[in-house]
């Protein structure tokens, strides 16, 4: 089970912190995704952390704006995103998932991800 939370309502340039906390599987072994749905749109990638923590991936519309880690702790089941000088255009519910691929980089296709959170809505005004 994936359970996403730290949304909110912010302004232009603000920043947010993501966290997703998995339970009840091993999903320190697992790459750890981010992906988000803004109204009327398909569901996005927009970023992706190996099992290791090593190897990231960013879709282009966030690159240089967030930031996604897991804690070092052993059982690495956390993943955040920071997400800084946010743009309403990033309003969107923002969902976590888990790839049980160990290769790295990790992936960045929405069927890939075996395990999903219920999402957090992040809501950017300008």
């Amino acid at each position: 089970q994936l359970q996403a939370s730290g949304g909110g309502l912010v302004q232009a340039g603000g920043s947010l912190r993501l966290s997703c906390v998995g339970s009840g599987g091993t999903f320190s072994r697992y790459a750890m995704g981010w992906f988000r749905q803004a109204p009327g749109k398909e569901r996005e990638f927009v970023s992706a952390i190996s099992w290791s923590g090593v190897s990231t991936s960013y879709a282009d519309s966030v690159k240089g704006r967030f930031t996604i880690n897991r804690d070092s702790a052993k059982n690495k089941n956390t993943v955040y995103l920071q997400m800084n000088s946010l743009k309403p255009e990033d309003t969107a519910v923002y969902y976590c998932a888990a790839d049980r691929f160990t290769q790295a980089p990790p992936r960045v296709a929405i069927y890939e991800y075996d395990y999903w959170g219920q999402g957090t809505l992040v809501t950017v005004s300008s």
